[in-house]
């Protein structure tokens, strides 16, 4: 197997890849199982149905930040160990990216427009965080992770009623994300300073109500 570590430049061009292969095709498969498995697809009215598939393309474009923000701050790590937990991270924010993908599939609707914009300033975000230092770095995964919880957590409860496809997606993807912010906290990540924290809230105020419709 091949192991050569890549070269600074190497690491540019696998960016340019993952950024093409995120915002402008398919993801590819998922490593996992999907979580709705054979959960059946409940009928739902026209505006249930628009509705659940404006909450999937929200999770489906914040995935779509994940990705920006993992590689931004893979590219800027300082510390190798440090590079390969983002790296890994992004590896399995894919399997969410496929699945809310699919999922919009089978609601008859489509991701947000607005891809490379979410992914471009994820990664603009996630590189200067790389740059201020791995356990800011760290920290900023932490933080990121609480937020997307709390916005699942409110997905949940917005969900129709028969929509179990859909929640069982974002049950899982909550359940990773917990994960994730944790392994960021035991790796040594700091909190974020208050006014961090805020820009951060307001970012993803604007992500959310722009891509449900968008």
């Amino acid at each position: 197997m091949n192991t050569r570590k890549l070269s600074p430049l190497d690491r540019v061009f696998d960016q340019l890849d993952q950024a093409l292969r995120t915002v402008h095709a398919a993801p590819p498969p998922a490593s996992r199982p999907n979580p709705a498995g054979d959960l059946p697809d409940k009928a739902m009215t026209e505006r249930e149905r628009r509705h659940a598939a404006g909450l999937m393309r929200v999770n489906h474009a914040g995935e779509v930040m994940a990705q920006g923000l993992y590689q931004g701050q893979a590219l800027t790590a300082r510390l190798e160990a440090v590079r390969d937990k983002m790296e890994q991270a992004a590896v399995e924010e894919f399997d969410h990216l496929a699945w809310c993908d699919d999922r919009l599939a089978e609601l008859r609707d489509r991701p947000s427009r607005l891809g490379p914009v979410w992914y471009t300033g994820a990664f603009l975000l996630g590189a200067g965080a790389g740059l201020a230092g791995d356990r800011w770095s760290l920290g900023f995964v932490s933080e990121t992770e609480d937020q997307v919880i709390n916005h699942l957590e409110e997905h949940l409860g917005r969900l129709p009623p028969g929509d179990q496809r859909s929640r069982a997606i974002i049950e899982q993807m909550k359940s990773d994300e917990a994960r994730h912010g944790a392994e960021a906290r035991e790796a040594g990540g700091h909190p974020l300073p208050a006014p961090a924290r805020g820009l951060m809230t307001l970012v993803s105020r604007v992500m959310t109500r722009t891509a449900y419709w968008f």
